[in-house]
């Protein structure tokens, strides 16, 4: 009886041990930030966002800092996207946002460019510089345009 016992103890903390990884995996995986830990929330107009999705990464040099929270429309017709970067990052107010796609046919994301300024973004702050997604088929349209004007 007492091997039974046993028997079911280990299995038990195994199975256990096994849910834990799962979970620790999914919240890594998932990409869920520690809401302990604080954050800056950033808002910047874009005319034009193109494929860019809430959760896509933000980026500067390359290096992600954080991701896109949300995006709305606002009253101006403009996309306004809130993003979410580290509290302790400090980005200039003259820094500016772009949304660049990974590769030919990757996801979209927000490239930030730090400027120069002495004076810091802070929290609720907004981006005053933005460069609107490229539209592949917009491009393919104008050059395709361009071809037949100049056929004429």
């Amino acid at each position: 009886m007492a091997s039974t016992q046993r028997r079911d103890l280990i299995v038990g903390t195994f199975v256990l041990v096994g849910l834990l990884a799962i979970a620790y995996l999914s919240i890594a995986i998932g990409g869920i930030s520690n809401p302990v830990a604080g954050h800056l929330r950033l808002y910047a107009a874009f005319d034009e966002i193109g494929g860019l999705t809430a959760r896509a990464p933000v980026v500067v040099g390359g290096v992600k800092i954080g991701t896109v929270e949300r995006i709305e429309l606002d009253p101006s017709f403009r996309a306004l996207v809130t993003i979410r970067v580290a509290s302790d990052l400090k980005l200039p107010d003259d820094t500016s946002a772009s949304i660049l796609t990974q590769g030919v046919l990757g996801d979209q994301y927000i490239a930030l460019e730090p400027g120069g300024s002495a004076a810091m973004l802070a929290d609720g702050g907004e981006i005053q510089f933005t460069q609107s997604a490229v539209i592949l088929e917009r491009l393919i349209g104008k050059v395709v345009q361009g071809l037949g004007v100049e056929s004429q």
